[in-house]
């Protein structure tokens, strides 16, 4: 090679090192110009790389240089090398790493060597490369274990498959190395290569996975010796193979979960080790339970993971919200306990824990157990219902405790009952509005008391009118006192109440705006941003509340304030001015057209924005969004500057991680409201919003495979609303049931055509059960409106999709170390339950469009749905499978005759069900059956009146479930009557029945027994004639011209000539019963 070659590159090279931003940039060009195109470049930065005198920082450049022109377009540049000079630097190479002095250096000439490995070990050029390692590897000098443990992890993660024939001679080697005496780094990367090794593993190579799995107490020993030295470096890095681990489908680590839960336990509650490793163990044990759900389940793990957590939860809590520490990780494994597991294997336990810890005189234990609870309620909430009267007596203390602590987390619990058991907040309001009014008082405990109020005014709804003038004037002197923080918080709550008041905020209104003005002219960073976008939130709210002709004044400038929010570069103003838009939608409908025009460009630059990061890769930017312990990256080298081909990658060193990953949260954000907000707008302005229909569709379209699930189910809702709207606004013929229907307008069809294809190829790959959830209520409202067209083409796939679903083998709900054959477990968690109920109500609403045509696949989907009643199974799964089946028979009406027996006997055993949700179905169910089917059910009717008849015994305070159990009965008696009266003993039967008039909640049942009514009237008037004074107060309750209509308009007409005949018999009885403003002459 010419010496001055070799010299003229080295100079370059040095100036590259260089401070000097100029020389630099002269260098750069320097050498891609003249050196980096000619392959002769490899054997020069070889030379220099093997040079001492060349500086460190020259040879560590040259080592990443010539691996880029190593693994340039496939090596195709190191191809064109003479093969003597390929020779030659091979044959040199290992000399040059293990005689570096530079550890450095040694790692990047390391990576040269994995670079050549690639190209020449899968042809066999290259004999001498394992030997070498292997010899390195043993070698009694420890530098060179470190460097040839190192080689070999970096050409693994390059060319693992060729090395598969190797790999029980790799498990020998190792298991030496992860003993080495002398070198953690010799250990740590061994772990590292065998997390490489890992991925290629297959389930059926048993020998393998049998030598995996004995390598597992020593790879945990490693991880604690990282944990317990306080090497924070080596552990991330560990702890990224473990996750790796978790995620695969081989079973590599299923006998041992719960030694590695008890291991990572005891890392996360150690309080002698570092905060981060802490909180990186904690981390991973979240990862395990995850990822092997059905292991911690099959073991019931979850109690005595619970024990090891609480003592965690009564750490110490950062100020700031975006922190993390053990206290937290501890939370949200709870979180992840109640949310993924049965929650009759989480709730007892913790319901233990808690007691014991709020009975404490520390004051720490209190508030964490006060926590805890709060943090459970969002998967046990059905579970916790039937125990509620132990839990409210624990909330009630916590709220009045000694503690500003306690008080403050159990403003937390409030919230997150008020979330996830709304009805029964509701009905404890007279204790817990005075409660957190008294802490909304207290500095203390302010801002968190602002924050439950809120949560509870949400869901106040009438009941806010005996507390409003005493909240607005309590919340309106904190807009003036209160520091930013509270004010954010005090805003939010206003909003609330304004939601809940409605019509009553009116008084308020304009005061409230007054003071709020000010607000909406803040540019600071931080707590400045965000109190305008709650400011702007919550006007959207007072419209909402007030009604647009007196919001209208405000209407103009409040549009104007929502733009500026969009030039101000704050993802978080940005989302609140869509929001905003949403709502001013809604409110002015045709009037917000104007704006379209302005609204819907901002709305798709958002929807189309890149994220940082997203060109490293969709797994990465992942982990960016989470919590940043995604375990997929795990074993990627990730200071490489190439791709396979070559091509400049991003240094991962050259990013600022956590404010990616902060960036990246708020832009996901923004984008699930801003592609929610398309939906909301055509929904809203309708025709006006036609020439942005398909440039909206197909962008929501392309965020269907967006990393963040959010972002996936506000595309999924968004996108079938635009669907729906589209066919509303359509020229379409009313559709009737069945395959032979009208054919839609093909501009519908065609629109159709894109959401169902994009949206079922989702579902294939769709991991996530709340995206699959959202899809499937989607679906079903969706094929309810458009009918049989919507799903002909694809009846197929979508009936496949929910019979995955009710059948527990869609890619959501799969566990890896679950048998492909094996019975999922009866004993669910309840966001799994919520997931069969949504597929039920799809094929409901298939069999709604198909009618008669339904009943070939009847017999398939019956097994399915009908296994989910079952004395084991939980309340949803009950109430939801006859809700379910009561729909179907309503959609095949007739064409269920076939199956009125088998329908029959369930029916009979849910009329016994001890619970009232599922009793308003059964009787929902038991009527449609009597009213649809051909089969002659009159020898049922005194058994099933018998069952029906304790359904009507309610108290006037009976909560909402049993009124509406009674009303559903009421309905089923209507429909028996209407089909066989003579089989009914109206002596008996009319006295309960028009005892339970008028309907209070289930006001769809009136149409049913306003029929029977009708009937009898025609039939046997003289049987309804004793209760005619009964009757008509039920008749001017349903007519009242001031509540929604109750009836229908085929209902209400025949009701007012009932009414007209009547009258003919008994004017007065008419007129006294107010009914005479109804009569034909009125």
């Amino acid at each position: 090679m010419d010496p001055a070659y070799v010299q003229g590159l080295h100079d370059l090279l040095v100036q590259v090192t260089s401070a000097d931003t100029a020389a630099l940039k002269d260098a750069t060009a320097k050498l891609n110009l003249e050196y980096y195109k000619n392959p002769s470049c490899i054997v020069a930065l070889a030379t220099i790389m093997a040079s001492p005198a060349a500086g460190e920082g020259v040879r560590q450049l040259a080592a990443v240089e010539m691996r880029k022109r190593v693994a340039q377009n496939s090596g195709n540049m190191w191809g064109q090398l003479p093969q003597s000079d390929r020779e030659q630097i091979k044959e040199k190479l290992p000399e040059i790493v293990l005689s570096d002095p530079d550890n450095l250096v040694r790692h990047s000439v390391a990576r040269v060597i994995a670079a050549i490995a690639n190209i020449e070990f899968p042809v066999g050029t290259w004999p001498q490369l394992l030997p070498f390692l292997h010899q390195t590897c043993v070698s009694p000098q420890v530098v060179h274990r470190e460097v040839g443990i190192y080689i070999l992890y970096t050409v693994l993660d390059n060319l693992v498959e060729g090395f598969k024939d190797h790999l029980q001679s790799f498990f020998k080697l190792f298991s030496q190395l992860l003993a080495d005496p002398e070198s953690v780094e010799v250990r740590i990367t061994t772990v590292r290569a065998l997390g490489v090794i890992a991925s290629y593993i297959d389930s059926e190579d048993k020998a393998d996975v049998k030598s995996f799995q004995e390598s597992l107490p020593a790879i945990i020993q490693v991880i604690a010796q990282c944990v317990e030295s306080g090497n924070e470096n080596g552990a991330r890095q560990l702890f990224d193979v473990l996750e790796t681990l978790l995620i695969l489908e081989v079973p590599i680590l299923g006998k041992h979960i719960p030694q590695l839960a008890e291991f990572l336990l005891q890392m996360g509650g150690n309080r002698s080790y570092e905060t981060e490793l802490r909180v990186l163990s904690l981390n991973a044990l979240n990862w395990t339970i995850v990822y092997k759900k059905s292991k911690i389940q099959s073991h019931n793990l979850s109690a005595a993971i619970l024990q090891g957590l609480m003592p965690i939860t009564t750490e110490p809590e950062p100020e700031d919200i975006d922190d993390d520490a053990p206290s937290r990780s501890a939370l949200r494994i709870i979180d992840g306990l109640a949310t993924g597991l049965p929650p009759s294997q989480v709730f007892p336990p913790l319901r233990d824990l808690i007691t014991q810890y709020f009975s404490s005189s520390d004051p720490n234990l209190r508030r964490g157990a006060m926590l805890a609870l709060g943090i459970c309620v969002e998967g046990c909430s059905e579970y916790m219902t039937s125990l509620l009267p132990a839990v409210w007596p624990v909330i009630d203390a916590g709220l009045q405790d000694s503690d500003a602590g306690v008080r403050k987390a159990s403003c937390v619990a409030v919230c997150c009952m008020c979330e996830w058991l709304s009805d029964e907040c509701v009905s404890r309001h007279a204790v817990l509005v005075p409660a957190i009014m008294t802490l909304v008082n207290d500095p203390n405990t302010q801002r968190s008391a602002c924050t439950a109020l809120d949560a509870l005014l949400e869901i106040l709804h009438d009941h806010i009118s005996l507390y409003l003038p005493g909240i607005m004037e309590c919340l309106g002197s904190l807009l003036v006192d209160a520091p930013i923080p509270v004010k954010s918080v005090v805003i939010g709550a206003i909003g609330s109440a304004a939601h809940a008041s409605k019509e009553a905020f009116l008084p308020y209104f304009e005061s409230t705006m007054t003071h709020l003005q000010h607000f909406l002219t803040l540019t600071g960073e931080g707590e400045q941003i965000e109190l305008r976008g709650i400011t702007v939130d919550a006007i959207g709210t007072f419209a909402e509340a007030v009604g647009k002709d007196v919001f209208r004044p405000f209407f103009p400038e409040m549009m104007k304030q929502a733009f500026q929010a969009l030039e101000m570069g704050s993802p978080r103003l940005r989302e609140c001015s869509f929001l905003f838009f949403g709502v001013m939608a809604k409110v002015f409908e045709d009037e917000f057209a104007v704006y379209l025009a302005q609204v819907i460009p901002p709305l798709l630059e958002s929807c189309s924005q890149t994220e940082q990061g997203e060109e490293l890769s969709v797994v990465e930017a992942t982990s960016a969004f989470g919590t940043g312990t995604s375990p997929q990256n795990a074993i990627t080298i990730m200071d490489e500057k190439v791709d396979v081909n070559g091509n400049e990658m991003v240094e991962i060193e050259d990013l600022d991680v956590e404010k990616m990953m902060d960036a990246n949260s708020a832009i996901a954000v923004e984008k699930e409201i801003a592609a929610d907000t398309l939906g909301t707008l055509f929904a809203a302005t309708r025709l006006h919003f036609l020439p942005f229909v398909e440039q909206c569709a197909m962008q929501l379209i392309d965020l269907l495979p967006h990393y963040y699930e959010g972002i996936r189910k506000s595309a999924t809702d968004s996108l079938l609303e635009i669907v729906r709207t589209f066919y509303d606004i359509s020229d379409h013929p009313e559709w009737e049931a069945g395959l032979n229907y009208n054919p839609l307008p093909q501009t519908v069809k065609d629109l159709n055509e894109h959401a169902i294809k994009a949206l079922l190829e989702m579902y294939e790959t769709e991991d996530n059960k709340s995206v699959v959830t959202t899809l499937c209520n989607s679906l079903a409202e969706t094929i309810n409106k458009i009918g049989p067209g919507f799903i002909d083409g694809h009846l197929e796939e979508i009936s496949k999709m929910a019979m995955e679903i009710l059948d527990q083998k869609a890619e959501c709900q799969q566990d890896p170390d679950q048998d492909g054959d094996e019975e999922a477990p009866e004993d669910q968690a309840e966001y799994e339950t919520v997931l069969i109920s949504s597929a039920g109500d799809v094929v409901a609403a298939i069999a709604n469009a198909l009618g008669a045509d339904f009943a070939p696949a009847f017999g398939t989907f019956y097994p399915l749905i009908a296994k989910y009643y079952k004395k084991s199974r939980s309340l949803n799964e009950r109430s939801s499978t006859i809700g379910c089946l009561a729909e179907i028979i309503s959609g095949m009406k007739g064409a269920i005759t076939p199956s009125t027996q088998v329908l029959l006997e369930l029916c009979h055993k849910a009329l016994s069900d001890p619970e009232a949700d599922v009793l308003s179905n059964a009787a929902f169910a038991v009527g449609l059956l009597v009213e649809n089917s051909d089969m002659d059910l009159t020898a049922q009717y005194l058994q099933l009146l018998g069952a029906l008849r304790p359904l009507f015994n309610v108290q006037p305070d009976s909560p909402a479930n049993v009124m509406n159990a009674r009303d559903n009965a009421a309905g089923a008696v209507a429909r028996m009557i209407v089909r066989n009266v003579a089989a009914v003993p109206l002596d008996q039967v009319l006295p309960v029945i028009i005892a339970a008039l008028p309907l209070r909640h289930d006001l769809l049942e009136n149409r049913p027994i306003f029929r029977a009514l009708f009937f009898l009237f025609r039939t046997n008037g003289a049987a309804l004639h004793p209760y005619v004074g009964n009757l008509l107060p039920v008749f001017a309750h349903v007519l009242d011209p001031n509540v929604p209509d109750q009836l229908g308009d085929e209902i209400r007409g025949e009701l007012v000539q009932l009414i007209g005949a009547l009258n003919a018999e008994d004017p007065n009885a008419i007129q006294a019963a107010g009914l005479s403003i109804f009569l034909p002459s009125a």
